[in-house]
């Protein structure tokens, strides 16, 4: 399945910015099941776009900007040939041995009430990945989902605590009970076409999010607890991290300007590959 997107996000300053220098992390890289066709990534504003690759294996282009400047636009776009591999995430740039992610990170971490719920959901399963799957339908059916919810900041805990959330909260209460459990898990951000039906509860509004967990047979599988269901050829995968920080789209640094932040973001299913 080919999958076309075009991302677009816009900072306004009112007063204008003296500088700004951003990071983007918007760039997929291919693997097994997923294969990028073209991609390219733009900024609307005379600078250089510095190409470099983070820690984690992350594409990460920066550029910094001398102002005054009022307006920026960056902008995402490309095609994505995806094949369902039923989550399964193999032959993906992996510079960190899959131990490092049960470290514990500051937005994934599963307190007494998490964990007493992490336990609840996979009992009596004993087999790694029945119980990864086990703990994502519970999460599922313990959380509403909440799209209005996708620019906080909560950690898992808060986030549970308030059984609603957007995927980003999603995903981070995955993770933090999978390594409790003991599966090295990390955060996903990238793109979700839409199903066929128009109507569907989920339309991308902006970049998705969910998880990865390594399981002793298969290597990583990606979990997505908002729908209750392994990634498909629907899901393009950007990015990753130990929570949502590691695999923000735009990390960014200004001196004056009140930012204001808008964007579109159009993602077509493409059909079936010749």
């Amino acid at each position: 399945m080919r999958i076309r997107i075009s991302h677009q996000t816009t900072y306004a300053f009112a007063p204008p910015a003296r500088w700004v220098i951003q990071n983007l992390r918007l760039t997929p890289r291919s693997f097994e099941s997923q294969y990028v066709l073209r991609w390219r990534v733009g900024v609307d504003v005379d600078c250089a776009l510095r190409h470099s690759e983070d820690s984690l294996g992350n594409i990460v282009h920066a550029f910094s900007r001398q102002g005054p400047i009022e307006r920026l636009t960056v902008s995402a776009v490309g095609e994505v040939a995806v094949s369902d591999a039923v989550g399964v995430v193999r032959g993906a740039v992996e510079p960190l041995p899959a131990a490092m992610f049960l470290r514990s990170s500051p937005l994934a971490q599963a307190n007494g009430v998490l964990r007493e719920f992490a336990q609840d959901a996979v009992s009596p399963a004993s087999d790694p990945i029945e119980r990864l799957h086990r703990l994502m339908t519970a999460i599922h059916q313990a959380m509403a989902f909440d799209g209005e919810a996708a620019e906080t900041k909560e950690s898992a805990g808060e986030a549970f605590a308030l059984r609603r959330g957007g995927a980003r909260d999603f995903a981070h209460v995955f993770i933090a009970c999978a390594r409790w459990l003991g599966a090295p898990s990390r955060y996903v951000s990238g793109y979700l076409a839409p199903r066929d039906a128009p109507e569907s509860a989920y339309a991308p509004q902006s970049l998705f999010a969910w998880a990865e967990a390594e399981t002793p047979t298969l290597g990583w599988i990606a979990f997505d607890p908002v729908h209750n269901c392994c990634a498909d050829d629907r899901y393009v995968r950007v990015a990753v991290g130990f929570d949502s920080n590691g695999a923000a789209p735009f990390r960014a640094a200004q001196s004056g300007g009140g930012e204001t932040v808008g964007g579109t973001l159009a993602v077509d299913r493409g059909g079936e590959q010749a």
